[in-house]
């Protein structure tokens, strides 16, 4: 397997090649020139007129900052996209918060409060009247003012009615970001290359989206009505808002077109002609937005599956150690409950949910060899039907039915008991990968009963998802906890009937046939395929198998499927300052959000975090970790079929706190016995470079807003391996002297990185080369080389290779993973550090808690585990850094820095520049409130 992806499924609308030479044989100039002559929508906006310098109903004091990357503007008409292609120029706000978010990495030690704004941007409510760069009155309306700042061109919106407020929110959504909402509301739909090309990346992410929520229009439409009728008078204001965001949105379509200022994406996808303006830019639905929605939940708020993997290394293990002792092994692996984990809620107190039940009932494993994945793409022709095509269909069915999901985000909040001022602190926000223009915007957002600034999903901004409210602030990480099922349905009269509570029912197939054609954005020849899932009651099919001598159907059931609209009351509420006064108040409106995630919340005076989520009342004795017979007393409790709803756990057995010392959050676990769907919650997890510095801070006092910030920036640049696992590899190593050449050079290198503090972190800034390059060089080859090593004796290559299905075994920087690919600055979620450091300490004859059923390395004989070590780190020390960082199509083999670097990733045709890997999140908020109402 490569090391890293060259186009990932997120990663298209690059310019191809013929795209290139085309900019390179025209006269640019008077191309430009031509396009340039309607007026652009920026230029056609009215004179400034004064605003207020400061905000009555602002209480941060000037202490809210926050930071969004590349930029605020993420539409460009086609002269500008062309000037871009060609010269690198950038339309004005497409990358102007780019510098200062990269230059955190370097300049982050000398930071102080005044310093903060360098680099991050005032989050302040309004703008002075010195700093307005424009003021529009959308569509001509009088009750609703966009104001943008000369800054960053955050559109600030203000409004006199709540239609005319959310009219101007939809209106800037457009302004900014009209076609990545064009992209993705094809996503969610599975339609995305008719419309934007057939590119294998392409193909890969609608199949990886279609599969996890095969939606009829029916079923879109259904989903919105559900959310009202279950809502009362918060669900009747929700659909008057979307419906007026929508109109916002569609009146600015309207404008682009016929001013001819609408995203040049349009022009090169073959949707609209530059010189006679035909063609459409379709207007925006209501279920539009839900088909939005089901991607984002999907990406970042849906924890759980992965069962049939599971139940497939659970077996592996059985086969080789036998049923008793497989059965320890695999659990050891799978640390449900390690008591090593660091936890989000430290404070002892336990929220069980997903324990390993006492006795397990109607556990549905499957007879080894015969899981058979269902097959979601048919007749392929053209370019469908090419070798990486189908390479990229089977990694978007990996990644869908993986619980390792790559939930990112990260947060750090201190009770103000810690804090010098004796107000809380919060740093924190969304790690959502680089994209270009970004999946986030920020707005700005004050009308009645709405009063907030922050971040929001395009095409969802109707509210502020995550931000700042008048005197509070919130932010959430993915949390992971298992809210997917995995059901064996057992087959009758042919594969496509199963019984259904004792009767034969037919299952419902769901599908869609696409086909492309080359355009001048995607050369990608002609194809199409048709896509097809059999959907039961207990969710679409996703495996075949046969289970005690009969044949079944694994089906996938999640609580939100059906319920992707439901949480827009939670944003609904968050935005309302009648609502959210207090952290119970806060808690309440999380409450109302049925994705997984991580909340937490920071006034003048309090901090808060909750954990929310539908998270389904299992039937007793139903083990969540592995496929169960779909029969009446196996169901949720209190199921619905045709509903899709069930009995949920109790705010109160949710993880939730209230004024603890402080809170970390690095999708770790929640609290003690609160199991997540993921696996790696052990000893040594990301979280932890955020305990251990947040800890220090809290116990020696006075802390800043930029002291935690600093504390974030130094765990972004950390590397999680050679930070909390390398001293203990050294150690083993260490323990005879190194006599080999090679062996105690590499021993040197690495000792003296670990001494420095184990930074991937330039020489200096800009210098694009690392300190302790080779290092780094040395660890990132030997990782995957000692793993190996240490384990694949003692498992056995099948039970090896089952549990890495289960956990990945690395996630350098520079490797490629997840939907956002290489290049995206999160790493070290997910692999066996935590392994590792279990068997090595225990080798070394430490105190272990929750270790490892069997001894690996060496099989626990120290002088056997060092000779282990040694030959594989001079076997890691003997690759050349063309070898660990053998390139791809934005860096050259051996380009180490490069291989790192951060790249906001082409999702139009605006490209930016690189930046020094951080492992932070993309939104970022450092706020600290003054005062309350």
């Amino acid at each position: 397997m490569p090391r890293r992806t060259p186009r990932t499924i997120l990663d298209r609308q690059r310019t191809p090649r013929r795209f290139t030479k085309f900019l390179k044989g025209a006269s640019i100039c008077a191309l430009v020139a031509g396009l340039l002559s309607p007026l652009s929508q920026t230029a056609a906006a009215q004179p400034a007129s004064a605003t207020a310098a400061a905000a009555a109903n602002d209480y941060c004091g000037g202490r809210c900052s926050d930071i969004l990357p590349a930029g605020q503007n993420g539409n460009a008409t086609l002269a500008e996209i062309l000037l871009n292609q060609a010269f690198g120029s950038q339309p004005a706000h497409a990358d102007d918060q780019l510098a200062p978010y990269g230059n955190l990495a370097s300049g982050y030690s000398g930071l102080t409060d005044a310093k903060i704004n360098d680099f991050f941007r005032d989050a302040s409510f309004g703008v002075p009247a010195d700093q307005v760069e424009s003021t529009l009155k959308p569509a001509g309306r009088t009750d609703v003012t966009i104001v943008r700042d000369k800054k960053t061109g955050v559109p600030h919106i203000t409004g006199t009615t709540r239609y005319g407020t959310e009219f101007g929110a939809g209106y800037a959504a457009a302004q900014d970001r009209l076609w990545l909402m064009d992209v993705f509301r094809h996503v969610g739909r599975g339609k995305l290359t008719p419309f934007a090309g057939g590119a294998p990346s392409n193909q890969g992410l609608e199949q990886e989206f279609w599969r996890h929520a095969p939606y009829t229009e029916a079923d879109l439409q259904a989903q919105i009505d559900n959310a009202v009728a279950t809502n009362g008078a918060r669900g009747q204001q929700a659909l008057a808002d979307v419906r007026a965001y929508l109109a916002g949105i569609n009146a600015y379509i309207d404008a682009s077109d016929s001013g001819r200022y609408f995203p040049g994406e349009y022009v090169l996808t073959g949707h609209k002609d530059s010189v006679t303006n035909a063609g459409t830019i379709g207007h925006f639905k209501e279920t539009d937005l839900v088909a939005l929605a089901s991607v984002i939940g999907a990406l970042f708020g849906s924890g759980g599956g992965g069962e049939v993997n599971n139940a497939i290394s659970l077996l592996a293990a059985q086969s080789k150690y036998g049923v008793e002792e497989g059965t320890k092994v695999w659990e050891s692996f799978r640390e449900r409950n390690d008591p090593e984990a660091v936890l989000t809620v430290h404070n002892g107190e336990s929220f069980p949910y997903a324990t390993k039940p006492a006795d397990p009932q109607g556990e549905a494993l499957p007879a080894a060899g015969s899981v058979a994945e269902e097959p979601l793409v048919y007749d392929r022709t053209g370019s469908a039907a090419t070798t990486a095509a189908t390479g990229t269909s089977a990694a978007a069915t990996a990644s869908a039915l993986s619980s390792a999901k790559r939930g990112m985000s990260n947060a750090l909040v201190v009770s103000g008991k810690s804090t010098a001022s004796g107000n809380p602190i919060a740093v924190f926000g969304p790690q959502t990968g680089y994209f270009a223009p970004q999946l986030l915007m920020l707005q700005e957002i004050q009308g009645p009963g709405l009063s907030a600034r922050g971040a929001s999903f395009a095409g969802l901004s109707m509210y502020v998802e995550l931000g700042r409210g008048q005197d509070y602030a919130w932010s959430a990480t993915t949390s992971g906890q298992d809210i997917i099922d995995t059901y064996a349905v057992e087959l009758c009269q042919d594969d496509t009937h199963y019984l259904y509570r004792g009767t034969c029912t037919a299952m419902e197939k769901i599908e869609q046939t696409n086909a492309w054609k080359p355009t001048t954005a995607d050369g990608t020849a002609a194809g199409s395929y048709r896509m097809q899932v059999w959907r039961t009651k207990y969710g679409p099919v996703t495996h075949r198998a046969t289970v005690d001598g009969k044949r079944v159907a694994y089906t996938t059931l999640r609580s939100s499927y059906m319920h992707e609209a439901d949480s827009i009351i939670g944003f609904q509420m968050l935005n309302d300052p009648d609502y959210v006064k207090s952290p119970q108040t806060f808690q309440s409106a999380v409450q109302h959000i049925n994705y997984t995630f991580n909340w937490f919340y920071a006034d003048s005076q309090h901090t808060a975090y909750y954990n929310s989520g539908d998270n389904p009342v299992r039937a007793n004795g139903v083990d969540a970790e592995f496929p169960v017979w779909a029969r009446s007393a196996y169901e949720w409790k209190n199921w619905t079929p045709t509903t899709n709803t069930a009995d949920y756990t109790p705010a109160s057995a949710h993880p939730n706190s209230i004024d603890q010392d402080y809170y970390i959050s690095w999708n770790n676990k929640q609290a003690k016995d609160y199991t997540t769907a993921s696996w790696g919650n052990g000893s040594v997890h990301r979280g932890n470079l955020l305990e251990d510095r947040v800890k220090k801070l809290v116990t020696a006092g006075g802390v800043t807003r930029a002291s935690l910030t600093k504390a974030m920036a130094d765990a972004a640049l950390a590397d999680l391996r050679a930070e909390d696992v390398l001293p203990k590899l050294l150690k083993v190593v260490n323990s005879s002297p190194v006599t080999d050449t090679a062996a105690a050079a590499a021993v040197t290198k690495l000792s003296d990185w670990v001494t420095a503090g184990a930074k991937r972190k330039e020489t200096s800034a800009g210098s694009k080369a690392y300190a302790n390059a080779e290092a780094i060089r040395i660890l990132d080859a030997w990782w995957p080389l000692l793993v190996k090593a240490e384990f694949e004796p003692g498992l056995g290559s099948d039970l090896y290779t089952a549990m890495a299905n289960n956990l990945p075994v690395d996630e350098a920087p520079s490797a490629g993973h997840g939907p956002t690919g290489s290049h995206a600055g999160s790493s070290f979620q997910y692999g066996w550090w935590s392994y590792v450091h279990k068997d090595i300490r225990a080798v070394l004859g430490e105190t272990v808690e929750g270790g490892l059923a069997k001894p690996y390395c060496g099989g626990g004989s120290l002088s056997a585990c060092r000779t282990i070590l040694i030959n594989s780190l001079k076997e890691a020390a003997a690759k050349t850094a063309a070898q660990v960082y053998p390139g791809d199509d934005l860096c050259s083999a051996g380009d180490q820095w490069c291989a790192d670097s951060v790249n906001q990733r082409t999702l139009g045709g605006i490209k930016h520049n690189k930046i020094s890997w951080q492992n932070r999140p993309t939104y970022q908020q450092v706020v600290e409130f003054a005062s309350h109402r």
